[in-house]
């Protein structure tokens, strides 16, 4: 049963600051992709302005949320198996439950009925009400849900609560308007709207006060940033002008309406990285055309070849294997065309139908789960031939690294990453460093993902 009285129609205008609790432990974890990990940032921030706390210890907090994703298959079962874990911590201590983001939103029935100890539900819009919905659950034990979607909420003046390092993300827009038959971004996130210009110049140059080199900047389609009078090239060179600020990244747009003048910025632009990840999901026509993405195979070929002109812009990609009806055919033009480009990196998935979608509603899921799992993994294979030669063509080379801080692999290792965001790795002893240093590193080795180096 929902508390009523908690669900709000228009809750983004009640200010967060009404309410004032005693210092409550918050445990938070994050799933998903960079815009959940910003939205946990603004989390935090409007948490922490109410007197909350927040634990890296689960067995210490007085509320543990998940801020969700509901993107892929795999998120949701990771989720799934985590509430499972906490029903622990709800019996044994009474902890509040919260479930955040994306799944909130999109599944919030299936979640009350299969997990009736949740006790806040709050999607992505709705994160102004959390301080007051998760003190009314701990000090009454009532249930609170704020899942309304917004037409205008970007969270404006609050600054997120950041861990310092070296890259920060920044949300330029919310939402989606392409609707792309396998997405359910449109229905957890709704419409699409930019936020001021200005607001955002004012975070990154905090940003940059704060010592933060590298800036990455989110959409879901940053390509249809508007503003007044600002379009998204306009917007990554300011960002890119502010002093103290060395890289400039975004992502993502969308092959179908990629602008002349962002390309023109991502080439001539110091602070604005040579890298775009360019999502392209299928090599079919007929696939691309079931999933709603709006251009052809020869369109996309003809975007890449516009940005090979003007110049070595490496390029990352999305692509979905087992799309509905995807026959071998299909599935050989995606491995030709990934070929055919280049890619530095592609991040290759399975297709999962999603709830809601235009797909789910529309197409049967009729690729058996075999021979999808066996074209990713082909994919895979082949991706890392393809990077592993484009890697391989830098050795002998010294390229600018942005430092980030200790290798995963050994503490004994620094990591960074180039301009073109290929992963560096070198040994400490070559030289003294510190994360957010720009280091000239000369290129001995490579493997598929890294490049292994030593500093001039």
């Amino acid at each position: 049963m929902i508390h009523q009285e908690l669900i709000q129609p228009g809750s983004i205008h009640v200010p967060f600051q009404e309410v004032r609790p005693k210092s409550y432990q918050v445990y938070m974890e994050t799933f998903g992709c960079q815009m959940n990990e910003y939205d946990s940032e603004l989390i935090r921030a409007m948490l922490k302005t109410q007197g909350f706390g927040f634990t890296d210890q689960s067995d210490e907090a007085d509320v543990i949320l998940l801020n969700t994703c509901a993107i892929r298959e795999n998120a949701h079962n990771r989720v799934y198996g985590h509430l499972g874990k906490l029903k622990y911590h709800k019996q044994e201590r009474g902890v509040v439950i919260g479930v955040l983001g994306c799944m909130a939103q999109n599944l919030k029935k299936e979640l009350l009925d299969s997990q009736p100890f949740i006790d806040v539900l709050v999607g992505p819009d709705g994160y102004r009400q959390l301080p007051k919905l998760l003190t009314t659950a701990i000090t009454t034990r009532a249930k609170g849900l704020s899942v309304d979607l917004s037409e205008y909420e970007t969270y404006e003046h609050i600054i997120p609560e950041r861990v310092s390092g070296v890259n920060a993300w920044i949300a330029v827009m919310r939402g989606c308007d392409n609707f792309c038959t396998f997405c359910v971004v449109p229905y957890t996130r709704g419409r699409e709207r930019s936020r001021d210009p200005q607001g955002i110049l004012l975070e990154a140059q905090g940003l940059a006060e704060q010592g933060f080199k590298q800036i990455t900047l989110l959409g879901q389609n940053v390509n249809s940033f508007r503003f007044d009078h600002w379009d998204f090239a306009k917007l990554v060179t300011a960002v890119a002008d502010i002093p103290g600020i060395e890289r400039v990244r975004f992502m993502s747009p969308h092959p179908k309406d990629f602008p002349p003048a962002l390309l023109d910025t991502v080439a001539q632009h110091p602070n604005v990285c040579s890298q775009i990840h360019l999502p392209l999901q299928s090599g079919s026509d007929r696939v691309l055309e079931a999933m709603g993405r709006g251009y052809t195979r020869k369109e996309y070929v003809q975007l890449v070849e516009a940005i090979r002109r003007r110049g070595d812009i490496p390029l990352t990609t999305d692509i979905i294997c087992g799309f509905c009806g995807e026959t071998d055919t299909e599935y050989s033009a995606t491995s030709q065309l990934m070929e055919e480009v280049g890619y530095h990196a592609a991040y290759i998935f399975k297709y999962s139908e999603r709830k809601n979608t235009i797909a789910a509603r529309k197409f049967p899921d009729d690729v058996p789960e075999a021979i999808k799992t066996e074209r990713v993994a082909q994919l895979i294979d082949r991706q890392k031939t393809i990077s592993l030669k484009n890697n391989r063509r830098m050795i002998g080379q010294t390229v600018d690294v942005l430092v980030e801080g200790d290798a995963k692999k050994s503490s004994q290792q620094w990591v960074g990453h180039t301009e073109s965001h290929v992963t560096v790795v070198w040994d400490k002893l070559c030289r003294p460093s510190q994360p957010g240093e720009l280091l000239s590193v000369f290129i001995e080795d490579a493997s598929a993902s890294t490049l292994f180096g030593r500093p001039n």
